[in-house]
């Protein structure tokens, strides 16, 4: 499967690979892509303050990697995969720093949802949040690249390396636990 490159990120890519231009080129892929990225990365991590830090290193990693990216995938693609690959390290590390199971850390998620002073919103889109941290890893990624990004399932698959199926599957699989949440806590 081909993907179509846009020919504003061919010319970013262009621009990003001259040595005269890099710089300029990507401190435009900051301005362009970091508050969506914040935005994937925040979904899963819960804390302001983490996702920041993981913004960073997302971008530290594009800087370092950004010779060997080839141009075969959507700039933005390739973005969402380091955000994602960052996020669930992360997830792991402070998993196994708190010495949790993958179950306690989803609880754990929903309760810190409660408290987290940066999120306002009205008791249902806090809801809805607490639903989604209840998810299965792969079915809460599913849903928030879905849902909140509008993403299509081409490139999430180009992302997770996983097939077109296997998403729609994860996604409506997450909407149903979604549906029960709500049934259960009303």
């Amino acid at each position: 499967m081909t993907v179509e490159i846009p020919k504003e990120d061919k010319d970013l890519i262009a621009r990003l690979q001259d040595s005269s231009t890099c710089r300029d080129a990507f401190a435009e892929v900051i301005r362009r892509y970091s508050e969506p990225l914040y935005w994937q990365i925040r979904r899963l991590v819960v804390y302001h303050e983490d996702a920041n830090d993981l913004l960073q290193n997302t971008f530290l990693k594009a800087w370092m990697y950004i010779e060997n990216f080839r141009g075969e995938a959507k700039l933005s693609t390739w973005l969402y995969k380091i955000a994602l690959n960052e996020s669930l390290s992360f997830l792991e590390k402070e998993r196994k720093r708190q010495n949790l199971s993958i179950d306690e850390q989803e609880n754990a998620l929903v309760n810190n949802i409660q408290s987290d002073e940066y999120i306002d919103g009205d008791d249902l889109a806090l809801k809805l949040r607490q639903a989604i941290a209840t998810l299965p890893e792969k079915q809460r990624i599913v849903f928030n690249m879905k849902y909140y990004d509008e993403m299509k399932y081409e490139q999430m698959s180009e992302i997770l390396g996983t097939s077109v199926g296997a998403l729609k599957a994860s996604y409506h699989l997450a909407v149903k636990k979604i549906e029960q949440f709500f049934e259960n806590n009303d």
